[in-house]
């Protein structure tokens, strides 16, 4: 078989319709009327997510920074990303726990300056805002706005989709292939999905049916995974 060369950190821009929903659907419903300004039911313009890694909180917030009245702001951008400018409506501010003391401020003032502006909030991180190891005042204001857990997708919520976005595409994937990519592989849905492109282009390029073999032969390209 041919080098393949598996990006998995490849910069493919997220969006909310590839986010698989699962248990999550009443915050997926919520981001979608942020992304369209459109407050809550009642009237909530700030949200915080969390969940253990790979539950989808930096898809989520990296989708909706694809607007350019948006900003993405991950815990170790420069301090002045914290500050707030007019022309954007929407700030995404992620991994919040890990945000350095010196900046737990400037994310204090933001949220503040958010809601005097009306503006649009939307925190994450790994751990409910009642126990985030941050200063009091960030930690409370976190935790007044509307707050979600996102659960992580169950293993047959993640085939299930593995295979609908397979056959969207015209490749249909041989039986003891996902269980097995699901047991010996990533388990972070990104990742899965990254495997799955690999799998499919390969697929269409060579003309072979995604077999448990030839998954088996994509796989052995990376180092750290056996078979």
């Amino acid at each position: 078989m041919r080098q393949l060369l598996l990006d998995l950190d490849a910069d493919n821009p997220q969006s909310l319709d590839t986010f698989v929903v699962g248990q999550n659907a009443e915050a997926a419903h919520l981001l979608r009327l942020f992304a369209q300004r459109t407050p809550s039911t009642y009237g909530e313009r700030v949200v915080y997510l969390w969940g253990e890694p790979g539950a989808g909180k930096s898809h989520l917030l990296q989708a909706l920074a694809n607007d350019k009245a948006s900003r993405y702001i991950t815990a170790t951008a420069p301090i002045a990303s914290f500050s707030y400018s007019p022309e954007i409506s929407l700030y995404l501010l992620d991994d919040c726990e890990k945000i350095a003391s010196s900046k737990q401020i400037a994310a204090f003032n933001l949220y503040n300056q958010v809601k005097e502006n009306h503006g649009f909030l939307i925190a994450a991180g790994a751990l409910p805002p009642a126990i985030l190891g941050v200063r009091e005042d960030l930690r409370t204001r976190l935790g007044w706005g509307l707050i979600y857990q996102l659960h992580g997708l169950t293993d047959d919520d993640k085939m299930a989709a593995l295979e609908r976005s397979a056959r969207v595409r015209g490749v249909t994937i041989s039986a003891g292939v996902l269980p097995y990519l699901i047991t010996h592989y990533r388990r972070d849905m990104r990742s899965l999905s990254s495997m799955l492109d690999t799998l499919v282009r390969f697929s269409l390029e060579t003309k072979r049916p995604v077999t448990l073999p030839v998954l088996r032969e994509v796989m052995q390209q990376q180092n750290g995974y056996t078979t």
